[in-house]
């Protein structure tokens, strides 16, 4: 009657660092990172400058709303206090 279950719980993956200095479970044998070196990104200028104007373009919008929203504040600011 009873099936046994497959279990699906993942206990590998990590989503935070738990390996804290000073709590009882600290090793200090373990590597930050996994033990995963960071990598150099190994780009061309040209593609440095592609990725800065790619943030820039995607950052630009929100950056220009909120000058827009502060020189309206500072019109109606203006407005209200000049009459």
């Amino acid at each position: 009657m009873s099936k046994k279950r497959r279990d699906d719980l993942d206990t590998t993956t990590t989503f935070a660092d738990m390996n804290v200095d000073g709590l009882r479970w600290y090793d200090p044998t373990i590597k930050k990172n996994g033990g995963r070196r960071k990598e150099k990104l190994n780009v061309t200028k040209k593609e440095y400058r592609a990725m800065v104007k790619g943030m820039f373009l995607a950052i630009g919008p929100y950056i220009l709303g909120a000058v827009l929203v502060f020189g309206l504040l500072i019109g109606l600011a203006y407005l209200w206090m000049s009459s």
